[in-house]
């Protein structure tokens, strides 16, 4: 059976209400709304198609709480029903990884032959010289939050609260959770229904602030 499962918040109101929930109540995300939420949330871009994330769901109460000890002991991890160990895979620029981002489009009859054979010749080259990052890592970072971004609003969107967090040990992670060395560990994501009162809106930068015209500290002007 197919469920129209339709968001309960408009993307406006969904950034707007975010937060970074301190807190959780146990109650669990309906596995249809954690379905749609993952389905969603991948639906994030990556340079080339190449989808460098990868995620460990943890449900089990003992996995939260294995994660949570390397974590500096912090009570969201083990209050929230699911939380994601977000990663960022470098085997993704490997030509194995662009074989089948390839076959993915042809399946979706997005790919042509011409793009096939432009992804074959410039993807390589691209990370053998890296102009515009200093390591993989930080490439599969950049795309992993990209995604973590698009799972929060989506999470908010059928009225889940989230908690992006960036305090624990890699390596004690790592071997927890088996995740392989060519794997890094770009942050943790806590989902779940937040514990009320949720943290007050801090304020952001105004555009004027964080915005500049054409080159880098001009006045930018609407």
């Amino acid at each position: 059976m197919t469920i129209d499962l339709q968001p309960t918040t408009g993307l406006k109101d969904s950034i707007e209400q975010r937060r970074a929930a301190r807190a959780f109540r146990p109650d669990p995300i309906p596995e249809v709304i954690l379905e749609e939420i993952l389905h969603l949330g991948l639906r994030s871009p990556s340079g080339y198609n190449l989808q460098p994330w990868r995620f460990v769901i943890l449900r089990q109460q003992e996995s939260k709480d294995t994660l949570k000890s390397c974590a500096f002991d912090q009570a969201q991890i083990a209050q929230a029903p699911v939380v994601l160990i977000c990663c960022g895979d470098r085997a993704a620029s490997s030509t194995e990884n662009i074989e089948a981002v390839i076959k993915l489009g042809e399946t979706h009859n997005a790919m042509t032959e011409q793009f096939a054979g432009y992804m074959r010749s410039q993807i390589p080259p691209f990370f053998e010289h890296h102009p515009s990052f200093e390591s993989l890592e930080s490439w599969t970072n950049r795309h992993t939050m990209l995604a973590v971004a698009h799972l929060m609003i989506v999470a908010r969107s059928f009225g889940v609260d989230s908690c992006p967090m960036e305090g624990f040990v890699s390596a004690q992670v790592k071997t927890a959770f088996k995740i392989p060395d060519t794997v890094d560990i770009c942050c943790i994501l806590c989902l779940g229904y937040a514990d009320e009162p949720l943290k007050p809106f801090g304020g952001r930068f105004g555009i004027e602030q964080v915005c500049f015209g054409e080159t880098y500290g001009e006045l930018f002007r609407l």
